[in-house]
């Protein structure tokens, strides 16, 4: 389906048609959801969310994520709302932990952007918060004239990771050099996790050179992702997370339909595929490296 600039995210969850599908054979080995959204999952996704997860969505989609052996989830936060709910249910939930941050959209869009910084730093210091992200470059909504504010709340998130020791993860939508650029100018985090990595195989391997772990989604399993398994291909499993994006980004067969953490088999499934490895052998892989990303949950 093709994606409009102006769409909010509601109009995009009405394009998501179908119920949520199938559960897949399960894991073996149990991986975490590196990325995902619980809050849009539950509430906006094909708007069945709370039928299908039952009365408490929340406990529902996580129930249905470890009974596919997906054990762990990263909630992330796209703005202040969404990453004080995801710090609340970090705090309630023992396979969740939580990032905040201002997604790059909604940076040019913001009143007063200084203080929802000042707000995202005082969440960030929560042990329950273990990443400052989404945050990056994306001017597919924002236009041109949207970079200004993207790049300074980009520069900002970057010293809050740094100051509190926490991953930083990162939205980059076409961006890859500025991405790059700005990340040696602010100078890196310990720990960069590049979201739905979505460069070819020359952009990973440069990310692989400067540490950087590479979490792909759903869109790995298209067909026409050649490039993004080329990437996969040369991504060392030791630097390589999986996630959903739910409820974005659905893997095939059942693109378009409502994504949810319980379908990451699928995903780590294909990535096995490309890589010519054993899948119980990449799923012990992905769990160390995300332990190494986000800790122990």
């Amino acid at each position: 389906m093709t994606e409009q600039p102006n769409e909010t995210r509601q109009q995009r969850a009405a394009r998501r048609v179908g119920e949520f599908p199938p559960p897949p054979l399960p894991l073996a080995v149990p991986v975490a959801d590196s990325h995902t959204h619980i809050d849009i999952t539950v509430s906006e996704a094909g708007g069945g969310g709370r039928d299908v997860f039952g009365p408490d969505p929340v406990s529902g989609a996580l129930a249905a994520a470890a009974n596919a052996g997906v054990d762990r989830v990263v909630q992330v936060g796209v703005d202040v709302a969404s990453s004080r709910w995801g710090l609340a249910v970090a705090r309630e939930h023992t396979a969740v932990v939580a990032t905040v941050a201002l997604h790059p959209n909604e940076a040019p869009r913001l009143p007063n952007l200084d203080e929802a910084l000042r707000i995202i730093e005082g969440l960030a210091a929560d042990d329950r918060v273990r990443g400052v992200g989404e945050t990056g470059l994306d001017t597919f909504r924002t236009g041109e004239e949207g970079r200004p504010a993207q790049e300074a709340s980009f520069r900002a998130h970057i010293a809050i990771a740094k100051r509190y020791g926490k991953a930083l993860v990162i939205h980059d939508r076409d961006a890859h050099d500025d991405v790059l650029r700005v990340l040696d100018e602010e100078g890196a985090p310990d720990t960069v996790v590049l979201h739905c990595f979505s460069g070819d195989a020359a952009f990973a391997t440069e990310c692989v050179r400067r540490g950087y772990l590479l979490s792909f989604a759903g869109t790995v399993t298209f067909g026409s992702a050649t490039d993004l398994r080329a990437a996969a291909v040369v991504t060392p499993a030791e630097q390589m997370l999986v996630e959903t994006d739910a409820p974005y980004l659905t893997p095939m067969p059942y693109r378009g339909r409502p994504n949810a953490s319980y379908l990451i088999p699928l995903t780590v499934r294909a990535l096995a595929e490309a890589k010519g490895t054993d899948v119980d052998e990449l799923c012990t892989a992905i769990s160390r490296a995300t332990e190494r990303a986000f800790g122990q949950w």
